[in-house]
């Protein structure tokens, strides 16, 4: 007997565009569903067991019925296609009998303390719609509400779009032809994982790429998905925190996802190939995101460049107008990004790019790869391998630019080396992937700081090439500063370089994990 899916889209929004969306024309039927209410309390163990393997288990009271549901977790930058069971039961607690078809019996056996305990509750007014889309028949389903633990709650708007029969392809489709006119989205958090970074106090903070894992048997092609989706769903959830707080760490952890989702693109272009979209996918998202390093290098230039020479030079006044001059500019560059985060045109992009991984072309049938994704993890981590050893030679000879691109290509297979861990799950290929990594981090720590050099001569240009007019003791003493901040700088590349040309040497030297 399979088990039984739910496979659902989700889309976030405000309170005001949740009221448009229930007038929206292409959500219109005959006879409108009456709003119900309904309280749902999750359970888990006191150490979140069930969390921690990728469980829920909840009880909802739907009027007077209590519905209990056992769901395979999720957060997910594309369709929310999971595992799901569900049973009548007789009150608010959960019954433990009914469980036995489902996952939730073992890590309950195997938890040092089983009992259950509430942990999340959601309290939902909720609208139904049941719509037909292109060839297949979805219900449209528009929820406000509060997801409330002992941590805090939240307000809570979405529009869920589940298929009850037909392509997944019409999920999107919907989905981009109602945020056209009405500000979506992308959802990547169900209801039950919101509470659950509420009660990690991780909700609204900004968070670092999450672990991907890949099936040892799955195909290049699985593999793909799995890591684009884990970008996309690393950038949403850092492009929500950064949108609320204006974190500077937000947007650092925007540009990771980014490059990391540019990263997979390269890695795997002969998987794409033939797919037009796929160039226009990645080339787009790198135009559409060009000032967000503007803002990201003031960010560095700010928090360590300048930060430095001033504890090197305390006394020296013109570096307090330097950084007056950076935070000004700093706060145009985050306008700009945040300008283009608001923008129709982003949030169409990111469901464009959802809707392409989930249903594009290159996942059509004749395309599909009979190659697994560990021998094409080893032929693709070769490759970046030999690039890096090839690139990297004589560094102190290479220019800023040459040396940018070894550094570039560095981060290609430091990517590429996190997105295929887990098809090396041996102990001893774990721990050469360890060693590889940490040789891998070093080289990078190295060029980095050599880029930030560079990087740092271009924002004092930056500054003082705008022609604003005539210049004040301020802007005399600022540039002066900036003199002695690009001077001192330069002072370290000399060590930058052998220290450079050492991790490169070392690399090169640690025994390949996927060997």
């Amino acid at each position: 007997m399979s088990t039984p899916r739910e496979v659902e889209l989700k889309l976030d929004c405000g309170a005001a565009e949740l009221a448009e969306l229930a007038r929206h024309p292409l959500l219109a039927v005959a006879e409108p569903t009456e709003s119900e209410f309904l309280t749902a309390t999750y359970y888990d163990t006191a150490e979140r067991d069930l969390h921690r393997q990728g469980l829920t288990l909840r009880v909802r009271r739907h009027g007077e019925r209590h519905v209990q549901t056992v769901k395979s977790a999720s957060s997910a930058a594309g369709l929310f296609d999971r595992p799901e069971w569900e049973w009548s039961v007789d009150g608010p607690l959960p019954d433990l009998s009914l469980l036995e078809d489902t996952p939730v019996p073992d890590v309950l056996g195997n938890a040092a303390s089983p009992d259950l305990v509430p942990v999340v509750t959601t309290v939902i007014e909720r609208t139904t719609r049941a719509v037909t889309h292109g060839a297949s028949r979805i219900s449209a389903t528009l929820d406000q509400g509060r997801v409330q633990t002992p941590a805090g709650d939240v307000p809570l708007w979405e529009l869920e779009l589940e298929l009850v029969e037909g392509r997944p392809g019409d999920l999107f489709s919907l989905a981009q032809a109602l945020a056209e006119t009405v500000p979506l989205r992308l959802g990547v958090l169900s209801k039950s994982e919101r509470g659950f970074r509420l009660l990690g106090k991780t909700l609204r903070r900004p968070s670092k790429a999450g672990s991907v894992t890949l099936a040892r048997e799955g195909s290049a092609v699985d593999a793909f998905r799995i890591i684009a989706l884990a970008c996309l769903t690393h950038l949403r959830l850092n492009e929500d925190v950064f949108l609320k707080t204006r974190d500077a760490e937000g947007l650092h952890q925007i540009r990771v996802a980014l490059r990391r989702l540019r990263s997979a693109f390269t890695l795997f272009k002969p998987i794409l190939a033939g797919d037009p979209a796929a160039s226009h996918l990645r080339e787009e998202i790198k135009r559409v995101t060009e000032p967000f390093g503007q803002a990201r290098n003031l960010d560095v230039f700010l928090s360590e460049t300048l930060a430095e020479e001033m504890a090197r030079r305390p006394d020296e006044p013109g570096l307090d107008d330097l950084r007056l001059r950076l935070e000004a500019e700093r706060e145009r560059a985050y306008d700009a990004v945040f300008t283009i985060l608001e923008s129709q045109s982003w949030r169409s992009l990111i469901l464009d790019l959802s809707a392409w991984i989930e249903t594009g072309p290159w996942r059509s049938e004749e395309r599909q790869s009979t190659v697994s994704a560990r021998d094409y993890a080893e032929e693709v981590l070769d490759k970046a391998r030999r690039r890096i050893r090839k690139r990297g030679r004589h560094l102190h000879r290479l220019d800023a630019e040459e040396r940018h691109e070894v550094r570039i290509e560095a981060k290609k297979l430091r990517y590429g080396a996190e997105f295929f861990a887990s098809l090396y799950a041996e102990k001893k290929a774990q721990k050469r992937h360890k060693a590889f990594v940490s040789a891998l981090s070093d080289l990078q720590d190295h060029l980095g700081a050599l880029n930030d050099l560079a990087t740092a001569h271009s924002v004092i240009a930056s500054l003082f090439t705008t022609g604003q007019g005539e210049a004040s003791d301020g802007d005399d003493r600022a540039l002066f500063a900036a003199g002695l901040t690009a001077a001192d700088g330069e002072a370290r590349t000399t060590d930058l370089l052998k220290a450079a040309e050492e991790a490169h040497e070392a690399l090169l030297d640690v025994t390949p994990f996927w060997r």
